[in-house]
């Protein structure tokens, strides 16, 4: 490939990476932070990117006496992704990689009924791009499960899955459920996102960039 024919291809991804402030629609997305609610679907684009980094999901539930089951937050689907649900009345992560192996890291007992806080800690390998990671699971602050992400996807989970927030409403990123009846059965106050600062997205080159989002056209 020619340097101008390089040189056309990031400019059409820097194009695409700041389509907000080109259409004149303000940027939705920034920081490190990001908190949804129960009921959002909203578009992977429209979430913090949590590929290739450390991060957390933080998620503040009312639990029923009778237990909960059910998704908290997922985003993507069968075909790549992860969720964080309950199931069996446990907390459970799940990384889905390209639907071919699932790493699934379980609390070792049940969230209690009432109000609690549950978080999940991805702590990424780094390296590079697509590194796996040590997975803890919390409740109200205190360990309760660990696990290990051997491998992880770099670039984008899906085409048309969305981000949900209290069930998967495309098809299921864990095998645990299926791909209805998955509705989180207590109340979710709020799902909090929150990114590291050893990403390695800058390892992603621009002509992939610009594959990506033709791909998502």
């Amino acid at each position: 490939m020619s340097a101008d024919a390089i040189e056309g291809v990031r400019a059409a991804a820097r194009q695409f990476e700041n389509r907000p402030r080109v259409a004149g629609r303000p940027q939705l997305i920034r920081g490190n932070t990001q908190r949804l609610f129960q009921g959002m679907r909203v578009s992977e684009w429209a979430v913090l990117t949590l590929k290739n980094k450390s991060h957390s999901v933080t998620a503040n539930l009312v639990v029923p006496k009778s237990g909960v089951e059910g998704v908290i937050i997922t985003q993507g689907g069968s075909v790549g992704g992860w969720s964080l649900y309950a199931h069996e009345g446990k907390l459970k992560y799940c990384f889905n990689f390209f639907g071919i192996e699932h790493y699934i890291i379980s609390a070792d007992k049940p969230i209690p009924a009432g109000k609690h806080q549950v978080r999940m800690e991805f702590a990424y390998d780094g390296g590079g791009l697509a590194k796996g990671g040590d997975v803890t699971l919390y409740y109200d602050g205190k360990a309760v499960g660990k696990g290990r992400v051997d491998k992880t996807i770099p670039m984008g989970y899906s085409a048309d899955e969305a981000c949900d927030v209290g069930c998967d409403t495309g098809s299921p990123a864990s095998p645990d459920y299926g791909p209805t009846r998955n509705r989180f059965a207590g109340e979710i106050e709020w799902v909090q996102l929150d990114i590291g600062e050893d990403g390695h997205d800058h390892l992603i080159t621009p002509e992939e960039r610009f594959n990506l989002a033709m791909a998502r056209q």
